[in-house]
C-alpha cells in the first residue's frame, strides 16, 4: 500500500478500537487507526458502531457520541461521503436525547450535504433543520 492510498475501516475494527475488547484485537486495530494510514469510514459503519456500542456493550449514549466524535477527530480519518463537520453535527443531534436515532441523524446529514434531495418519512421526530422534509403520515 502506498502512502497516498486510503483504506476502509469495518465496524469490527472501529468497535475493537473504541472498546479495547478483546485486548489483542484492540491493539491490532489501534496499530492501524493510530498510524499515518489514510482511513475512510462509511456512514453506515458509524451507525452500526453506535448500535453495537449502545445495544451490545450497553454504553451510555453520551459516551458513544464522545467516542465517535473522538474517532472523527483523528487527522488521518475521513468519511466516505460526508464532510466531518456535518457528521459531527449529526452526532450532536443525538446527544442528550433518545429522540433522534444515529441512523436518522446521519441521513439528515446526508440530506444537508446533498442540499436538494428531500427526505420522505413517517417519522414525526425526524430532524428537519436545514433540509426539505416531507411527512408521509
Amino acid at each position: 500500500m502506498t502512502e497516498s492510498e486510503s483504506v476502509l475501516l469495518d465496524t469490527s475494527a472501529v468497535v475493537r478500537y473504541l472498546t479495547s475488547d478483546p485486548p489483542d484485537l484492540a491493539a491490532r486495530a489501534a496499530g492501524l487507526i493510530e498510524s499515518e494510514t489514510r482511513l475512510l469510514v462509511s456512514e453506515v459503519v458509524l451507525s452500526e458502531t453506535a448500535y453495537v456500542l449502545t445495544k451490545l456493550y450497553n454504553m451510555p449514549r453520551e459516551r458513544v457520541i464522545d467516542a465517535l466524535v473522538g474517532l472523527l477527530g483523528l487527522p488521518n480519518l475521513g468519511l466516505l461521503h460526508l464532510p466531518k463537520p456535518l457528521a459531527l453535527a449529526a452526532l450532536e443531534l443525538c446527544r442528550g436525547s433518545k429522540r433522534t436515532s444515529f441512523t436518522d441523524a446521519l441521513l439528515w446529514a446526508q440530506a444537508r450535504h446533498l442540499g436538494h434531495v428531500p427526505v420522505f418519512t413517517f417519522d414525526q421526530r425526524f430532524p428537519a433543520a436545514g433540509i426539505t422534509l416531507r411527512k408521509l403520515g
